[in-house]
């Protein structure tokens, strides 16, 4: 079914002048940035543009000389070419040099360029990984982070178009003293002639902004659907359930709402950009006429016509270019803007914290008190009012049907996402009074939903502690632990083999495989907790015994949660905690809660009764 989304009022949603203008303020930010990517070629940029700016006054003010002495030639009596020469040879010479500066200008553009996007990139990465999951799980968060990326590679072209900007500054003021000393008076038709093309040129391009905004949702949708259509991951789905037609449909259905409201926009961008630059040559050629009648009386000289001529043309070009780039120059501020608003967005959790070092040895446990979490966009507790210990050593298994909450308890335990009411404690210490990041590296944690890296056999073992990523020998041992060594072996390349096939070389494993090859991860670090979402969820039964071998050498004498479907997992733990719509339903042995006979006892006689 085709969806409807909401018409976008360009007039409403549109910022005004004053606001475009406000975006501004980003520039300097912008530049320290670049500036920090490279001093000696920003310096040699600016060097190149300051000569760059001062040539077009130079060479035509040579060329008024050539025709004077040409116009002075043809008068004499004897005739003297050597001034002539030198003349056409400084203009050579400033032609050789202007097209050298647009070359080292353009070099330079171009790698700082490059580094700007490389630099940016970097940095909302990082940023990205400070902030808390839960926003991840917002759309509008998503909507401002996938602005912010774009704005990474996109807005490159800003440092370009702002120091051309200054350079043509400079060579207008440069036209307009020249144009002030001789003809004053045309220095106000070509403001008159300006002022419309430059105030079209505003009004669309915050326009433009607004559109494309306004639509954000709709180019993600877009870049996913182009992304699920055309994929290794789905490619299977989408021939086996004959998703292409359905697929390329939404797809057009959207993309032709985008480029019919982009076409409307442009069409009226253009007539109206056309009949303002009508109005500037119908004021340019009356300027022109005036200049050759003034010529013809002889009140300037037939070198003094070129020169007028050609700067007051050069003016009109570079005065509209001007005009034009500033209107461009604020609609990418705004964009600009999307980048810095997202890098200074803070994380949910305001918890001030005492970054205290994690205990060498956990000794009494974890304690949940009056625990509940509901997203910020929403009014639904996923989970609430938990209180219950996980004691130091215990091996503690989440059972429930899904929805009840297994996955977001640990989410909360690994600090993924912060309480929105109630405390966790660990050893009587508010978990989010510990380091952060030694907090996560206490940890060890598979998730069912892990991510399949297309990196090299090491690396995706070396996540789990990827400040170990040069150790050889430690991931080989991990591999060994995990049965992920039984992969390895297979493979062409060995460790060193690429993973996946979206890259050249890169070989495809199975889900069993893949998923020895996660558990790895789990015996790459000395983790004090470890976590264990459905860690054999695809193995078969002959790896499932022997995974369960190594869980047990993995998890002795430290604390380990697990979750599992799987009543043969369960009932490795020393006390299962039990979840029914975010609430503890019943929690103790297995023993303990076959004899209560509730929801535990009758999920495991279902699945026993599977296999009888």
């Amino acid at each position: 079914m085709e969806r409807r989304r909401r018409p976008i009022s360009q007039e409403t949603d549109k910022p005004s002048f004053v606001e475009s203008t406000k975006a501004l303020k980003y520039l300097p930010r912008f530049f320290s940035m670049i500036w920090d990517t490279s001093p000696p070629l920003f310096l040699a940029n600016i060097i190149s543009r300051l000569l760059k700016s001062a040539l077009p006054v130079t060479m035509l003010w040579v060329g008024k000389l050539i025709v004077d002495e040409v116009v002075l030639q043809t008068q004499a009596d004897v005739k003297s070419y050597e001034h002539l020469y030198v003349l056409l040879g400084i203009e050579f010479g400033l032609a050789i040099l202007s097209d050298l500066l647009s070359r080292a200008i353009s070099l330079c553009d171009g790698l700082l360029g490059d580094l700007y996007a490389n630099k940016s990139s970097v940095a909302l990465i990082r940023k990205a990984a400070t902030m808390d999951l839960a926003q991840f799980e917002d759309p509008t968060f998503y909507d401002k982070l996938e602005r912010a990326r774009r704005q990474t590679v996109g807005r490159v072209s800003l440092m370009t178009t702002v120091l051309f900007q200054m350079q043509d500054l400079i060579t207008v003021i440069s036209l307009l003293t020249g144009l002030i000393v001789f003809e004053p008076w045309l220095v106000i038709i070509l403001i008159i002639a300006i002022i419309p093309s430059f105030l079209n040129e505003a009004y669309f391009s915050r326009t433009s902004y607004s559109l494309i905004r306004g639509w954000t949702p709709e180019r993600r949708e877009l870049d996913y659907i182009r992304f699920i259509g055309a994929s290794d991951t789905t490619a299977k789905e989408v021939k086996l359930f004959g998703l292409a037609n359905f697929l390329s449909k939404r797809f057009s259905f959207l993309a032709d709402k985008y480029y019919e409201a982009n076409k409307k926009l442009a069409i009226r961008r253009s007539t109206f950009g056309s009949i303002f630059h009508i109005v500037g040559d119908l004021a340019y050629y009356g300027a022109y006429l005036l200049i050759i009648v003034r010529t013809v009386t002889g009140i300037v000289t037939l070198g003094d016509l070129t020169f007028l001529s050609g700067a007051f043309s050069r003016l009109r070009n570079q005065l509209q270019e001007i005009f034009s780039r500033f209107s461009k120059i604020t609609e990418d501020a705004l964009y600009l803007q999307d980048y810095f608003a997202f890098m200074e967005m803070k994380p949910l959790s305001n918890y001030p914290g005492k970054n205290l070092p994690f205990p060498k040895k956990i000794r009494k446990g974890f304690r949940f008190e009056n625990v509940g979490f509901q997203y910020p966009s929403s009014d639904r507790w996923i989970i609430r009012n938990l209180n219950f210990q996980l004691k130091a050593g215990e091996k503690l298994a989440l059972v429930g049907e899904n929805g009840a909450g297994k996955t977001t308890l640990v989410k909360l335990l690994t600090r993924l996402y912060e309480p929105t009411e109630g405390q966790i404690f660990l050893d009587d210490v508010d978990i989010r009074d510990y380091d952060f990041t030694a907090y996560h590296q206490a940890i060890g944690v598979i998730f069912q939903d892990y991510v399949r890296y297309y990196f090299t056999a090491a690396e995706n073992i070396a996540i789990g502690d990827i400040d170990q990523v040069a150790d050889e020998g430690k991931i080989v041992e991990a591999a060994e632990a995990s049965l992920a060594d039984q992969v390895v072996e297979k493979l062409p390349e060995r460790y060193k083999q690429l993973l996946g096939r979206r890259f050249s070389g890169g070989k495809d494993l199975s889900g069993g495989e893949w998923q020895k090859i996660a558990l790895a991860r789990a015996y790459m670090k000395e983790a004090q907790l470890l976590i264990l979402d459905e860690p054999t969820a695809t193995l078969d039964a002959r790896a499932e015994y022997e995974a369960f071998l190594r869980f047990a050498d993995l998890t002795s004498g430290k604390t380990a949660v697990i979750i599992s479907h799987r009543f043969s997992t369960v009932r490795m733990a020393d006390r299962i905690l039990v979840l029914r719509d975010g609430q503890i339903l019943e929690l103790g042995s297995h023993e303990e809660l076959i004899a209560a006979d509730g929801l535990y006892a009758e999920l495991f006689n279902l699945q026993a009764a599977g296999y009888q």
